[in-house]
């Protein structure tokens, strides 16, 4: 009689492993198949698409695409918004408005909205749900809802080789210079200068690199020993694995 039951609950439960098998293989195509790349654009027909980039299934919204251009090697992650104007199918002129450079990773989730110019540079990489925007709301009238008055917009400048923690808001007017950290949740407006780190709503500088001194305030970590060239995964394995027996009493 348990065998029964057993052979009973497998058959039971055959259909449910087979739905759940066919569902992930059918989206892991679909992911596939709907990733944007320069020799597979879809419907998006972007200013300029680099060798390498790629915008991964499912995008989110995406308008503007002749005054966007991404660089080479760029990852865009799902759901990332990326948009040039105001809104759909207006003639923004000769220039592009949203220029994105070399290596730029942009993590899930994340907004460019790029009524004017907005210009990422190179090997610059957003964590999750970071927005970045060249607009904001204004509230001059009171008597007039803050969504029905005139934004005012300014252009964004990030700099290259710069980090931006997750959800992280970059505001019109501000620029980045290079290598800059920006903390997680940070609410930058303003000059932010080469080689510093911003914390905090509003941002400020809370750390920055002094050519003679170093770091002000100093790190309190060691650097990171970086992993020698010629080093394989399969190394790297076993000195963890010759770590924990070292650790194991």
């Amino acid at each position: 009689m348990p065998k029964n039951r057993n052979t009973f609950s497998f058959l039971a439960r055959w259909p449910r492993r087979a739905a759940s098998r066919a569902v992930h293989v059918g989206w892991a195509w679909a992911q596939r198949a709907g990733a944007v790349t320069a020799e597979h654009p879809g419907r998006l027909r972007f200013g300029a698409i680099g060798a390498g980039t790629r915008l991964a299934f499912p995008q989110g919204t995406v308008f503007g695409e002749p005054w966007i251009e991404l660089g080479a090697h760029c990852i865009i992650g799902e759901q990332v918004t990326l948009t040039a104007g105001m809104m759909p199918d207006l003639d923004l002129g000769t220039d592009p408005i949203l220029t994105l450079g070399d290596g730029v990773v942009l993590g899930r989730g994340s907004h460019v909205i790029a009524d004017t110019t907005v210009t990422i540079g190179s090997d610059t990489y957003c964590g999750p749900y970071v927005y970045i925007t060249s607009t904001n709301h204004s509230y001059d009238d009171p008597h007039e809802p803050v969504g029905k008055q005139w934004p005012r917009m300014e252009p964004v400048a990030i700099g290259p080789g710069c980090w931006i923690g997750t959800g992280a808001v970059i505001l019109p007017g501000a620029r980045l210079g290079r290598n800059v950290v920006v903390a997680a949740g940070a609410v930058v407006r303003g000059e932010v200068p080469d080689h510093a780190v911003v914390a905090g709503a509003p941002a400020r500088v809370v750390r920055s690199w002094d050519p003679e001194k170093g770091w002000q305030p100093p790190l309190r970590t060691p650097a990171p020993v970086p992993i020698p060239e010629g080093v394989t995964p399969e190394q790297l394995l076993a000195l963890a694995e010759l770590d924990e027996v070292r650790e194991t009493p």
